[in-house]
């Protein structure tokens, strides 16, 4: 591909990352957000430049899906508070003589059952409240290590009578040098808007620009990735006026410096992951993760908690793949993830 070529390509992304960031106040559909996995929940809530056989990750960056993929299914649900769930269900296919491979994704999250009360305080039976997604996406190779895909996305959003939908997509584009075991990728996650709403302001999908690196190691068999999230705005701290203040020994309140504050900023981009490939096949992954910002916005004065930090393993047993995610949040606990998946063409093979 052309120097040229390249820079179109890059111009046109930024330009339409330009054009919905102008128009996105408020973000709707906050579940696109969550991590469609147990990997990567265990790997800090999001993973963007990783290529392998793990057809999960193109809901975070299409520009990964590869052949590796192919025949690739993956079911994957997630165990939130107070009877709160989200699942995602994904299937890959290649298509070789085109060059192009693709993917589509059912995307959902069930916030309960709630009691349907009038303004009377008049209990009038219970009602569920619920969001889905289908996701259709493809990628294609264009050269030995560039690669760009996209991803567009229907949302369906119910909460007792009312509805709305909508319509959100990501674009993506990676570097992979195999023979550095080095990956570079920029997203742009959820570009989208509501197309029926629930009022008369529309609002928009949750967007996040990203860019993030894995280098695996040489000698050991650990990669480790570094994530720059939301870089659409540069200041997200959360300014709590219900935040106790820290004084000194004169009664005097200890201002937070500026130097301070920019770095606790830029620490809140950032998700630092790492996984341990362990075995000939790598078979069994061992994996950890950290974001500062879910740590400081859900952190309690006064309480320690893992908050920020997240665990997780997978296991390969025959042909199936088995992935556990543990995120935690804050004092109250962390969320479960659970992933099965695994490839149709072992079985094909097997009938042969």
């Amino acid at each position: 591909m052309s120097y040229l070529k390249f820079k179109y390509i890059l111009f046109i992304t930024l330009l339409s990352v330009d054009v919905f960031a102008q128009s996105a106040g408020k973000y709707t559909y906050q579940f696109l957000s969550l991590p469609a996995s147990a990997r990567i929940t265990g790997l800090g809530g999001t993973l963007i430049a990783v290529k392998d056989d793990d057809i999960n990750l193109a809901m975070n960056n299409p520009a990964l899906l590869n052949d590796k993929q192919d025949g690739a299914i993956a079911i994957n649900h997630n165990f939130h508070f107070a009877g709160i769930s989200n699942g995602h269900f994904g299937f890959a296919k290649a298509w070789k003589k085109l060059n192009i491979n693709s993917h589509i994704g059912f995307s959902y999250i069930s916030y309960g059952e709630f009691k349907l009360v009038d303004e009377f305080d008049q209990v009038n039976g219970n009602f569920k409240a619920s969001e889905k997604a289908i996701t259709i996406g493809a990628s294609k190779q264009l050269n030995e290590r560039i690669s760009v895909g996209a991803n567009l996305k229907g949302v369906f959003s119910n909460l007792e009578s009312y509805a709305s939908t909508g319509i959100a997509g990501d674009i993506g584009l990676t570097y992979h040098d195999e023979a550095a075991n080095f990956l570079l990728s920029f997203v742009v996650r959820n570009l989208g808007t509501e197309l029926a709403s629930y009022h008369a302001d529309k609002l928009a999908a949750p967007l996040d620009i990203e860019i993030g690196f894995s280098k695996k190691l040489r000698y050991l068999p650990f990669r480790f990735s570094v994530t720059a999230q939301q870089l659409q705005q540069w200041d997200i701290r959360y300014d709590d006026p219900t935040a106790p203040q820290e004084v000194d020994l004169f009664g005097d309140i200890i201002e937070t410096s500026v130097l301070s504050k920019e770095i606790d900023n830029l620490f809140r981009h950032l998700v630092f992951s790492g996984e341990f490939l362990l075995g000939k096949r790598e078979n069994l992954r061992l994996r950890f993760g950290y974001s500062h910002l879910r740590k400081k916005e859900l952190t309690i004065p006064n309480f320690r908690s893992l908050g920020g930090f997240s665990l997780g393993f997978g296991i390969k047993i025959s042909k199936f793949r088995l992935d556990y995610g543990l995120g935690y949040h804050h004092v109250a606990g962390a969320i479960n993830h659970l992933s099965i998946s695994t490839n149709l063409h072992n079985f094909t093979k097997i009938q042969k």
